[in-house]
């Protein structure tokens, strides 16, 4: 069982930079790739960013990719998202996520969520 929780809400203005944490809970937090979704007001949960158990492995959805930063340190069982370069069009809630089946980007392979931390980019 792992338990996760995001921190880092913000209200930020267009062009700026935000730093989620999400902190698992659980002795086995390193034998999971962790991902982040995020879903805007009347869309879908989408996937944002995945990384690998030992951080070695990262991928990208491509409205993110070379602006948003996915990494993890299993020392302190936190995963982080550094957003860069932020756009209004990036304002969601955002979901941490644990998943045992490898580096998936569906939301059914995640096995275990965060309650979401909002983020707001103001034009």
């Amino acid at each position: 069982q792992v338990q996760v929780v995001e921190s880092g809400v913000g209200l930020v203005q267009a062009g700026g930079s935000l730093r989620l944490s999400c902190v698992a809970s659980g002795r086995t937090f390193s034998s999971y790739a962790m991902g982040w979704f995020r879903q805007a007001p009347g869309k879908e949960r989408e996937f944002v960013a995945v990384i690998n158990w030992s951080g070695g492995n990262t991928y990208y959805a491509d409205p993110v990719k070379g602006r948003f930063t996915i990494s993890r340190d299993n020392d302190k069982n936190t995963v982080y998202l550094q957003m860069n370069r932020l756009k209004p069009e990036d304002t969601a809630v955002y979901y941490c996520a644990a998943t045992a089946q490898g580096m998936g980007v569906a939301t059914s392979l995640y096995d275990y969520w965060g309650q979401g931390t909002q983020v707001t980019v103001s034009s």
